[in-house]
């Protein structure tokens, strides 16, 4: 018979593994309602839950799946020519962030994160206007940011959002650009870092909670006004950073 410790094991992983699903669920759920957040929402939560290594790959595993599920439909209206300086210089900075990431003690690596989240949530609520981002030299300074962020903290998203604004970029020329950015970036930061060790039944889990989550975002995106939504996304990414950051700041 089992003893009272390994049951209450079992039970624990459990837990974890269904939390990681609702969190993934939310995660996809925001992405497809306001077109940003899933790594925002996300990455706090998973870096919380699983770890900073381990939760920010599989951020950037489920946000390059989500972009790429949102491409299909939206492909034709990429702008590959405005795109290639921002991904070319992402895939220059992506190396870097990995390298930082894998060489820091948890306790920074979370309040590194929690503070990067916290920063951009921040920037972006605020749609900052710097005129350095604007045209090519713009385009190479987000994409670098982006890539190390993404690849260290993966929240490589409001980078490029901060371009698109001072860009002059509507919402609906973001969203199949930044989708596509999403996708190769998203590729370039796990191939650098290797897939999150988790088992095939969690695999089907994250896979089902992206599905569940893109069409729940999907019915809400015809109720909730953009704007809004987009707010309470920045809202609990903001909340998520600053708990990622006290609590690395409490472990150093």
């Amino acid at each position: 018979m089992k003893s009272t410790r390994e049951e209450s094991s079992v039970a624990s992983d459990w837990v974890v593994v269904l939390v990681l699903g609702a969190i993934v669920v939310v995660g996809a759920s925001v992405q497809r309602l306001a077109g940003i957040g899933f790594a925002l929402v996300a990455v706090p939560a998973l870096v919380l839950l699983l770890g900073p290594a381990e939760g920010v790959v599989l951020a950037n595993c489920a946000a390059g799946v989500i972009s790429a599920v949102g491409l299909a439909g939206t492909w034709r209206q990429v702008r590959l020519a405005t795109m290639v300086p921002l991904v070319a210089a992402a895939a220059c900075t992506v190396p870097a962030g990995a390298w930082v990431a894998a060489r820091l003690p948890e306790p920074v690596l979370l309040a590194g994160t929690g503070m990067l989240v916290s920063v951009a949530a921040a920037l972006v609520m605020r749609g900052v206007r710097v005129p350095a981002l604007r045209g090519v030299t713009g385009a190479v300074a987000a994409g670098a940011a982006s890539g190390f962020m993404n690849s260290s903290a993966g929240v490589g998203g409001p980078a490029v959002s901060l371009y698109a604004v001072n860009a002059g970029w509507t919402v609906r020329e973001f969203v199949p650009n930044a989708q596509f950015y999403g996708v190769v970036v998203n590729a370039f930061s796990v191939t650098a870092k290797g897939l999150p060790e988790l088992t095939v039944p969690v695999w089907l889990l994250v896979a089902a909670a992206i599905a569940a989550g893109s069409v729940i975002g999907r019915a809400l995106a015809q109720r909730v006004p953009e704007r809004p939504a987009r707010l309470m996304v920045l809202l609990l990414a903001l909340a998520g950073g600053l708990t990622t950051l006290v609590k690395g700041l409490w472990g150093l």
